[in-house]
């Protein structure tokens, strides 16, 4: 029994994704550590406050004794007093007692709120250096605390680029965030021999069925090559001809789409101009036959990939448009060009009405609109789901949308 070998080891999906805006500022990101060190910092902070208002209130409460200083003249005649904190008694000549111990009480008060101001401005300065301290130290725990969370994320992005042996292995304390990361790679492992098996199910049922499938197609084709077959007869040949010829659209389809989960390993330049030319040349006569006309504008826009599956996608994507199209005066727009540092192929056409909430149903498989796995000439219902599996293959995403009118515009972006 034929197998079918392992599928390569793919390299790990870039981090940039094209359909999620890039922020202005990325190191403003509220990250957990970031959010982490702002509740430290200001649990820190909030405490600092607290405490240095209690300092004060106590230092003012006991330096307070009203507006009444620490003594006072009662009698004396001819006083004199020099002071270098209070000019109002420095100097002045025939002081009356109750001037003197007015003066004294306002330089008593301002001396002593000279003092409270000395201390808080002292300690807003020690608090904002503790402050700093205190901000920086909850960074750098946080970043400690949270390295293990930083680690499995870089695992996790590598499984998203379709890397399934990658596993976290993560070392230190048995604590909660290495229960989650083993938790994580035993999911992993479990996810890796299911699509392992998936995908061997796949290619060796494909292969497998190819033999038949041909053998069948000679024998068909040796008996309608007889001129003295009956007409009946001819005439069920050729229908189990065309039944045949559906199921190795099927096999391949179910071969190409299993290959083509994969991410792309070997990659050379394509133009996707070119590519979309030899999907277009291809259908011209099913377009005339069926009354459609081709046009669009087919800028370079080359792509690091593999020009036979990239060819698939245009071939795929044309076919449907010509397919599914309106009776007459039908046209498809087949244009290629680059944006935003991105190559873009977009196929759009005429045709029915598509409602917006079966758009996502017709890159399922054996899908169609409004119809499963019905009896058509119009496929097999893996054309879109190939379309997609190989543009991700290759890092990129399909995107679809209903054509005002009826028809759609298919949109596929890769990574140039």
């Amino acid at each position: 029994m034929a197998t079918t070998p392992a599928p390569p080891q793919a390299p790990p999906k870039p981090t940039w994704d094209p359909r999620r805006p890039q922020p202005v500022f990325p190191w403003l990101r509220p990250t957990i550590r970031i959010r982490l060190t702002l509740l430290y910092g200001g649990m820190f902070l909030i405490a600092g406050i607290l405490l240095l208002s209690i300092i004060y209130l106590l230092a003012a409460q006991a330096i307070s004794t009203g507006n009444q200083p620490f003594f006072k003249i009662i009698d004396g005649s001819n006083i004199r007093v020099s002071s270098d904190n209070c000019a109002a008694i420095t100097g002045t000549p025939n002081l009356q007692i109750s001037e003197f111990n007015a003066a004294i009480a306002q330089c008593v008060d301002r001396q002593r709120q000279a003092a409270l101001d000395d201390l808080l401005s002292r300690s807003l300065l020690a608090l904002l250096g503790l402050a700093v301290i205190a901000f920086a130290f909850g960074y750098a725990m946080a970043g400690r605390v949270l390295s293990p969370l930083g680690r499995i994320t870089r695992t996790a992005r590598a499984v998203a680029g379709s890397d399934l042996s990658r596993r976290i292995e993560l070392d230190g304390p048995d604590d909660e965030l290495k229960e989650l990361a083993d938790t994580f790679d035993d999911m992993l492992e479990r996810l890796q021999r299911a699509f392992t098996a998936q995908q061997r199910f796949v290619g060796n049922a494909s292969h497998e069925l190819r033999t038949p499938l041909a053998i069948n197609r000679t024998l068909l084709e040796v008996h309608l090559s007889d001129p003295g077959a009956p007409v009946e007869l001819q005439q069920l040949g050729k229908t189990l001809l065309a039944t045949n010829e559906r199921s190795e659209q099927l096999v391949e389809g179910l071969l190409l789409l299993a290959r083509s989960d994969n991410q792309i390993v070997e990659r050379k330049p394509v133009d996707l101009a070119e590519v979309a030319g030899q999907a277009v040349d291809q259908v011209l006569a099913e377009a005339a036959a069926k009354g459609v006309t081709i046009r669009g504008a087919r800028k370079p826009a080359v792509v690091q990939g593999n020009g036979v599956l990239l060819e698939r996608i245009a071939l795929n994507l044309v076919q449907n448009a010509v397919r599914y199209n309106v009776p007459e005066d039908g046209w498809v727009e087949v244009d290629t060009e680059i944006q935003h540092g991105q190559a873009v192929l977009s196929v759009s056409n005429t045709g029915p009405v598509v409602p917006a909430y079966e758009i996502d149903n017709l890159f399922e498989p054996f899908r169609r609109l409004r119809t499963e796995r019905t009896g058509s000439d119009k496929g097999v219902g893996l054309g879109l789901s190939i379309v997609r599996s190989v543009a991700r293959a290759h890092g990129g995403h399909i995107a679809a949308r209903p054509r005002e009118g009826g028809g759609l515009v298919m949109r596929v972006s890769l990574p140039v």
